[in-house]
C-alpha cells in the first residue's frame, strides 16, 4: 500500500510531452492506469516512456519515482541502464566495419581472436545471432559475485575456458552475452579504438545522442535512476554491473528521448546501410530449429498478430524495452528501475501498444478456428501444474519425465509462478513438426503480460515438449 501511495503522489509531478494529437487524452489515461498497475506488481518504483510515430516522438511521460528512498520523481529525462539494448549498437558497429572492408561477418573468430575458446569453430555471424553455442561468462561471474568488479577481456574469457560448446555452431539458438563480449574486442582490434570511443564517435555522435553514457558515468548524472530488485522477499537497492563486464553486451545508460534518436538514425540509414539494417531485423535460421526469432542485435517476433522488431534490456536493477512495429510505423520505449520477471519494461510497451490499437488486441485474443475446447482445458491444466512446479509425470514422455525429476520442474515453476494466475488461455492453432503434434496458445495475465505456450505431444499422446516465449 505504501508503494502505491508513493506512486500516486508522484504521478501528478511527473513530466509529459505531447508533440501532436496522435495519442488521445483517453489513451493517455488508460496508459497511465496500465503503467501504474505494472509498477505496483513489480520492484520498480518508476518508469519513463516514449511513443514515436514515423520516427518522431508524439508522446512521452514519466511515472513514479527514480529514487525510492528520497522520493524523487522520475521524469522523461531520467537516465536508466538499458542493459542488452546495447547489443544493437555493437551489432551496428560490426556491420559498419564490414561496410568499410575491415572485417567479414562470415570470418571465423580465430581470424581476429585466435586464442579465445572455440575461436576456430565459430563465425562472427554466429556471435551476432546467438547461434554460436558458446557458454555464458556471466553465469560464473554471477555465481561468484564478481559481476560488479572490473575485469579484463582475458579475465572474462577465462570463465569459459575449458568448457565445451553447448551445441554445434549454427544448429540452435541460445542467448549469449559471451558472443557480444567477443564482438566488442574484435571492434577494438579492427578499428584501433577502445570500444567506448568507437561507440561515441561512430554511433552516438552521428545519431545526435547527447544523453547516452555508460554505467561507469552514473555517479555524475544528476537525474540517474536508482535500480531495485527483490532480495529475500524485500525490495532492495540493486548493485551495478561494471563497465568492463557489461561492455558490448550491456553497459549503456540513456533516456527514452535519446534512445529514440538512435532508432531514427539506425532506421534512416545514418548508422548502417538500409540493406544492413534489414539484415539486423531479419531472423536467422538454425539448422535444427529453423527460425530463431533473432537477427543481429534485434529480436523479431509478433505480438497481437503484428510484426515487432526490437530488444529488451535487463541489468541488476533495471528492465527496459525498445520495440518497433513496422506496419504501424510506431516505436514504443519503456524504461523501468526494477528487476522482475515478467519484465515491467516489456509489459509496458505491450500494454501501450494495446491501448493505441485496441481493435488489434481484441482480435488477437479471439481463439483461432478449429479449437478443441476440451484440449485447451487440458493444456491449461498442464500449464498450471508446471507453474506450481508439480507436473503429473504420468502425462509426460519418459524423456521429459526424467528432465522433470532432474530439476526442470522447479526451474519452470520458479520462472512461471511470478506471472500469477492466467486471466485468459487462448488457442492459436495446431501444427505437426516431425513426430510432434503441437498446439499453440497465448496465455494472458495482467496488463501487458502474456506468454506464448506450445504443447508438443508424441505418438502416444504424452506431453513430450514444452515451449515458452
Amino acid at each position: 500500500m505504501l508503494r502505491t501511495l508513493l506512486f500516486l503522489a508522484c504521478l501528478g509531478a511527473s513530466t509529459a510531452a505531447i508533440a501532436s494529437d496522435a495519442v488521445t487524452s483517453d489513451q493517455t489515461k488508460r496508459i497511465a492506469a496500465d503503467v501504474m498497475a505494472i509498477l505496483h506488481d513489480s520492484t520498480a518504483p518508476g518508469a519513463s516512456i516514449a511513443i514515436a510515430k514515423d520516427g518522431h516522438i508524439v508522446y512521452s511521460h514519466a511515472y513514479g519515482l527514480r529514487n525510492r528512498e528520497q522520493r524523487l520523481p522520475a521524469t522523461v529525462d531520467t537516465h536508466y541502464e538499458i542493459g542488452s539494448i546495447t547489443k544493437q549498437f555493437t551489432a551496428a558497429a560490426i556491420l559498419q566495419l564490414q561496410e568499410a572492408g575491415k572485417l567479414r561477418i562470415d570470418d571465423k573468430v580465430a581470424t581476429y581472436l585466435p586464442d579465445v575458446p572455440h575461436a576456430a569453430e565459430v563465425t562472427l555471424r554466429q556471435l551476432l545471432s546467438h547461434t554460436s553455442g558458446l557458454p555464458e561468462y556471466l553465469d560464473a561471474m554471477d555465481a561468484d559475485h564478481t559481476i560488479g568488479k572490473p575485469a579484463s577481456f582475458d579475465q572474462l574469457m577465462a570463465h569459459i575456458a575449458g568448457k565445451p560448446l553447448d551445441f554445434a555452431p549454427g544448429s540452435h539458438w541460445t542467448y549469449s552475452n559471451t558472443g557480444y563480449a567477443m564482438l566488442g574486442r574484435i571492434i577494438e582490434l579492427v578499428s584501433h579504438e577502445s570500444f567506448r570511443h568507437y561507440v561515441q564517435t561512430h554511433l552516438l555522435d552521428p545519431a545526435g545522442m547527447t544523453q547516452t553514457f555508460t554505467v561507469g558515468d552514473e555517479a555524475h548524472l544528476p537525474d540517474m535512476a536508482l535500480g531495485y530488485s527483490r532480495e529475500n522477499g524485500r525490495i532492495e537497492r540493486a548493485g551495478t554491473i561494471s563497465d568492463s563486464v557489461g561492455g558490448p553486451a550491456g553497459f549503456l545508460v540513456s533516456t527514452v528521448g535519446d534512445l529514440q534518436k538512435w532508432n531514427l538514425a539506425l532506421q534512416g540509414g545514418r548508422i548502417v546501410t538500409p540493406a544492413d539494417y534489414a539484415l539486423m531485423g531479419t531472423s536467422v535460421k538454425t539448422t535444427d530449429d529453423g527460425n530463431a526469432g533473432y537477427g543481429f542485435g534485434l529480436f523479431i517476433d509478433t505480438t497481437n498478430g503484428q510484426l515487432r522488431i526490437g530488444h529488451t534490456g535487463g541489468s541488476l536493477g533495471f528492465t527496459t524495452a525498445n520495440e518497433y512495429y513496422p506496419k504501424q510505423g510506431v516505436q514504443i520505449i519503456a524504461f523501468t528501475n526494477g528487476k522482475d520477471a515478467p519484465e515491467p519494461g516489456e509489459r509496458i510497451t505491450t500494454a501501450v501498444f494495446e491501448e493505441l490499437y485496441p481493435e488489434l488486441a481484441v482480435a488477437a485474443a479471439r481463439p483461432a478456428a478449429g479449437e478443441d475446447v476440451a484440449a485447451t482445458a487440458a493444456a491449461k491444466a498442464v500449464f498450471l501444474q508446471w507453474q506450481r512446479g508439480e507436473p503429473d509425470a504420468a502425462q509426460l514422455s519418459a524423456k521429459l519425465a526424467a528432465k522433470m525429476q532432474a530439476g526442470l520442474a522447479k526451474r519452470m515453476g520458479d520462472k512461471l509462478l511470478p506471472y500469477g494466475r492466467p486471466s485468459a488461455f487462448v488457442f492459436r492453432g495446431r501444427r505437426t513438426e516431425g513426430k510432434r503434434r503441437w498446439s499453440d496458445y497465448v496465455i494472458y495475465f495482467g496488463p501487458g503480460s502474456r506468454l506464448k505456450f506450445s504443447l508438443g505431444l508424441d505418438a502416444d499422446g504424452k506431453v513430450a515438449s514444452l515451449s515458452l516465449g
